[in-house]
């Protein structure tokens, strides 16, 4: 219940009814368990009540954990212990009752896109990243046909659209120095944003990369001072119908297209990595960061989920509850919390 931490065996009664108690559709979005001394039995046994349950699931703890255990099979994990914690924990140096409250507010936001937003997540546990970029797509074609979506569009009609690129210049640029193709965002002017011509660009560059076997290693970089804000807000809403999003989305994939050369990539960022700019970096095989690099997932506030395959390439690095701390509550992640969950490699 909002602003309420269960005990698991209260948890274990209120999950035992299903739906009907606890869910989105019901006004109660988040699940909350103080975890601190119970059985991995019990523990074991909420997993399989909660594994089905429309909503977000937050595992609590207020003293020190067996970090080398299996974590508890929780969406969130939140605890107070040091911030030498590691992945899958969320340390809070706020206290876990100001980091619970900021999740709450978050999903009461946008319930919709936060229980898609989980379930996704849960059923990418242990499956490929094709199957993961499928399942997204889907997902995400149903909420750009929802409410919460509907609404942010109707909040951002009277916005002025962006001063078009000028013609002729290619917003990806591809450059080959012997066996290494240096792959560019070139769009700085609107912080390297991902439309359909820079969308297109990545996809032929990186078939390029998996084709050519002679190209030993591919750089992604970004022109300017950001290495990329995500998806072009102007394009949002602009596609005939949700299905069709999704089959250009299955088609014309630059996540799918990277899976192939994603071993010989380094990706070096900096500035704003938000949205499609940190759900593509983190697939390469190495990243490095600038010390101003900075990470967000604003998509489900817009009444999404990340749909450039954030779902199934962030979970490969710092695991699906972190991932969906950083998606359900959109905020930014540092370079140095990056670097210590391991959404990036080195910091130069």
């Amino acid at each position: 219940m909002p602003g309420v931490l269960l005990s698991v065996s209260d948890a274990l009664a209120l999950a035992a009814a299903g739906p009907d108690e606890v869910g989105v559709l019901t006004g109660h979005p988040v699940l909350a368990v103080d975890v601190d001394g119970a059985a991995p039995s019990d523990l074991a046994r909420l997993a399989t009540l909660t594994s089905a349950l429309p909503c977000v699931t937050v595992g609590v703890s207020r003293r020190p954990l067996a970090f080398d255990a299996p974590p508890p099979p929780f969406d969130v994990l939140l605890s107070d212990v040091p911030e030498v914690a590691v992945p899958p924990w969320r340390s809070c140096l706020e206290g876990v009752d100001g980091a619970l409250r900021e999740l709450e507010e978050a999903v009461g936001r946008a319930p919709q896109a936060a229980a898609v937003l989980v379930g996704v997540l849960r059923l990418g546990r242990g499956r490929s990243l094709e199957d993961g970029l499928a399942v997204e797509s889907l997902a995400y074609a149903t909420l750009q046909a929802g409410a919460e979506h509907r609404a942010w569009l109707d909040g951002r009609a009277q916005r002025e659209r962006r001063v078009p690129a000028p013609a002729g210049k290619d917003p990806v640029d591809v450059v080959r120095d012997d066996g290494t193709l240096v792959v560019t965002l070139r769009r700085p002017e609107v912080r390297n944003a991902v439309d359909t011509a820079v969308r297109d660009g990545l996809v032929a560059a990186f078939d390029l990369a998996t084709r050519d076997d002679t190209v030993a290693c591919v750089e992604l970089r970004g022109d300017g001072p950001d290495f990329s804000s995500g998806g072009d807000l102007d394009e949002f809403g602009t596609t005939p119908d949700p299905a069709t999003a999704h089959l250009v989305r299955a088609s014309r994939s630059p996540a799918r297209a990277l899976a192939g050369c994603a071993e010989r990539t380094t990706a070096y960022v900096q500035g704003a990595c938000i949205g499609a700019g940190v759900e593509l970096a983190a697939l390469a095989n190495w990243v490095v960061a600038r010390p101003d690099a900075r990470f967000r997932l604003p998509e489900v506030a817009m009444g999404l989920i990340p749909g450039a395959g954030g779902t199934a390439t962030i979970p490969r690095r710092i695991g699906p509850e972190l991932t969906a701390w950083m998606a359900l509550t959109g905020t930014v992640v540092d370079a140095p919390t990056a670097l210590r969950w391991g959404l990036v490699d080195a910091i130069v």
